[in-house]
């Protein structure tokens, strides 16, 4: 490999990229600013392969597309182009394992968080390779293996945008009373009308709450505790720094109430407005920067209350009316001066309702078969790399 140094133009007129973070690829980079005069930027080639100097420790690597032919970085984004007997693929999933940039990188970069991995050091990280051909059979083997990933990626992504588009239009907008798409069977308008106490019949709020006031600490078994982290949109992640806790923990700290199936589960802060409904009967802890709501049957529809929270309205009176800097919250007493507008009838509740879950749930699968993709290809390349 050598270094591509070909003499561009300046920060004022380059067409410049960027290396994103964590394998993500090269893209066009969209300034709010625009570059300085003095800035030195150089021409890269499709084809090259680029990294990111103070975030190598972060896999910011790629190979620039064919679109991005003729575009310019600076030496703190160097390329280089790639020898006949490398092959490009092979090389980029080699350097993007976590066994080589963070420990090549980590020793590299010393005790100095901030210093740039130069291309004279990259240059001297060992590389162990195959023939081209065994190479070139690797690189075309992942690359297969991207490229449905990409396709499940873009999948979700539309499914997502589906689900948005819906949620516009079935959910009335600030000052109406009626959304723009409706089931049919259905007239007469939506009310207003506060959350709790009318949509919301009865909130478990356990915030505050620690092992240790219980002389008591989690355990790996048990219990699962959920807290803000474990509440995703649309559902309950039980991977994510799972913790639990033991008979005794979950009666003292939950007493007499129980998350039941169905139950819609809120976060409060960091992040605020995430929302989830409880999957089983198994029995949860619920922990900090997350409530739980239940409703009357008679009254509110589960499902249909997880969406109206949910909904680009609800969401834009949460963020309104939470407080605090980078990370907003709210308060149980703020959140109960909060009203929404539902339809009276429950029946009509319930269809939302429906139609949303299976979206969620088709939404659910997608991502899984994401992650075990993702984990598939991570699983290959522990074992065929050295």
């Amino acid at each position: 490999m050598t270094e591509s140094r070909i003499s561009g133009t300046n920060g004022l007129e380059a067409k410049k990229l960027t290396v994103k973070l964590w394998g993500k690829g090269v893209v066009p980079k969209n300034e709010i600013y625009q570059g300085s005069e003095a800035t030195k930027y150089y021409i890269r080639k499709a084809g090259q392969f680029i990294y990111g100097k103070l975030d190598f420790l972060h896999q910011a690597f790629g190979i620039i597309p064919d679109k991005l032919d003729g575009y310019e970085s600076t030496l703190d984004s160097p390329a280089f182009d790639i020898a006949e007997n490398l092959n490009s693929s092979f090389f980029l999933e080699h350097v993007s394992r976590k066994q080589f940039y963070l420990y090549q990188g980590t020793i590299a970069n010393g005790s100095r968080k901030a210093k740039r991995i130069h291309s004279e050091t990259f240059f001297e990280m060992p590389l162990i390779v195959p023939t081209m051909e065994e190479q070139k059979k690797i690189g075309d083997f992942f690359e297969k293996i991207d490229q449905t990933i990409a396709l499940h990626q873009q999948e979700l992504t539309t499914l997502k945008q589906t689900k948005q588009g819906f949620l516009q239009k079935m959910f009335p907008k600030e000052g109406e009373s009626v959304p723009e798409v409706r089931f049919p069977g259905f007239t007469g308008d939506w009310k207003e009308r506060k959350l709790i106490n009318n949509i919301i019949e009865k909130v478990l709020d356990f915030r505050g709450k620690s092992p240790a006031k219980f002389g008591m600490r989690w355990g790996n078994s048990g219990y699962l505790v959920l807290s803000a982290l474990n509440v995703k949109n649309g559902y309950i992640d039980k991977q994510v720094e799972a913790k639990y806790g033991d008979q005794t923990l979950f009666e003292r700290w939950m007493g007499k109430e129980r998350l039941e199936k169905g139950d819609v589960v809120f976060t409060t802060e960091a992040p605020l407005g995430n929302v989830a409904q409880v999957p089983d009967d198994n029995g949860y802890i619920l922990n900090q920067r997350a409530v739980a709501f239940k409703t009357s049957t008679e009254k509110t529809d589960n499902n249909f209350l997880a969406q109206l929270l949910r909904s680009p309205l609800f969401q834009t009176k949460l963020k309104a009316n939470a407080s605090g800097g980078t990370a907003k919250g709210i308060g149980m007493k703020e959140f109960a001066k909060m009203s929404a507008t539902i339809p009276v009838s429950v029946e009509e509740q319930i269809k939302i309702g429906n139609f949303f879950k299976q979206l969620d749930d088709t939404i659910s699968l997608q991502q899984r078969e994401l992650d075990a993709l993702k984990e598939t290809k991570k699983a290959f390349l522990q074992k065929m790399f050295v």
